[in-house]
């Protein structure tokens, strides 16, 4: 029972949040920049021309009630038609979602264990080179923005070695198993991205731990150094990882604009890019929404996950 009530009680928490996000993804569009009217027509178009496609776009209607058409429309499935793609749009973000899905997945997929065990690796072995290694690696990836780690990639693995394609222009029928090396360097840089914050807050949180005492007791009864850290240390340590993990998946899904410009990724990031620079009003609303909502959703998969592992969280 007391399950069900965290559960709904989160539920409730992430449809206000949604509701107070999408109010404010429709005010930021209606105060962005340009004209749609004189986007979609050119500036030679006469007066009534631009007056009668506002009036067909709904765009004379007073703001409060295009708000309501839109979030009913959201909900119920109906999500416009895009204005520069000249289709509907959720076909075209849930496209481009799986496709940033993919990338995510894969980038979680391997960086997630990677840095996890780094971090164990470099706790346990606190002051060792392991952990100057590690603790310099991390520095070095942190401090790089993704275009340069990127770009270095492109420049390292697909021109002086040439192993791997520079882009990822994708063929919607190939196969992922195609498509597999076109995806090797986007991940990569992802996984480099990503594996500094949390190897770096997996190393600290493990440290905290060991110096517990529960943990001290288990080595004074003798147990084995493998199963004191994975037994006793490393699920407490998780915790605030499960955090920083739920925030680089709302990252991965939308936030990852530069790693799919730099290889050319037909992703949601980068069809958000140029909704934005063609003033495309449906697409940028729904995209706006979709990352939204796939945070929330991350967050709400981070607080089950505490929940599993520090019971006293469900009350």
């Amino acid at each position: 029972m007391r399950v069900v009530t965290f559960l709904s009680r989160r539920l409730l928490l992430v449809a206000l949040i949604m509701a107070i996000v999408s109010v404010l993804i429709f005010a930021v569009v209606q105060i962005l920049p340009g004209d749609v009217a004189v986007m979609i027509l050119g500036t030679s178009a006469t007066p009534q021309d631009l007056a009668a496609l506002r009036v067909k776009l709904g765009l004379n209607r007073p703001a409060p009630l295009r708000y309501l058409d839109w979030i009913d429309g959201a909900v119920r499935g109906d999500w416009g038609a895009s204005l520069l793609y000249q289709m509907p749009v959720r076909p075209l973000v849930l496209e481009r979602l799986g496709r940033s899905a993919v990338l995510a997945g894969l980038a979680l997929g391997v960086g997630v264990p990677l840095a996890v065990g780094l971090g164990v690796l470099s706790a346990v072995r606190r002051g060792g080179l392991v952990d100057h290694a590690v603790g310099l690696v991390s520095l070095v990836a942190v401090s790089l923005p993704e275009f340069i780690i990127g770009t270095a990639l492109i420049l390292v693995l697909a021109f002086r070695f040439p192993l791997l394609p520079p882009s990822s222009l994708i063929d919607p029928q190939a196969s992922l198993w195609h498509a597999a090396p076109s995806l090797v360097l986007p991940v990569l840089t992802l996984v480099l991205a990503l594996l500094a914050h949390m190897t770096r807050m997996t190393r600290a949180s493990m440290l905290d731990v060991l110096e517990q005492p529960y943990v001290r007791a288990a080595r004074l009864r003798g147990l084995r150094q493998r199963r004191v850290i994975l037994r006793h240390a490393l699920r407490n340590a998780l915790l605030p990882t499960v955090g920083i993990i739920a925030i680089n998946v709302g990252y991965l899904i939308g936030g990852i604009v530069v790693v799919e410009t730099v290889f050319a990724y037909p992703g949601l990031g980068r069809l958000m890019v140029d909704a934005v620079n063609h003033r495309d009003v449906p697409v940028i609303q729904m995209t706006a929404l979709v990352i939204a909502l796939t945070y929330a959703l991350a967050n709400l998969a981070a607080d089950l996950a505490y929940a599993y592992l520090n019971p006293r969280i469900r009350y």
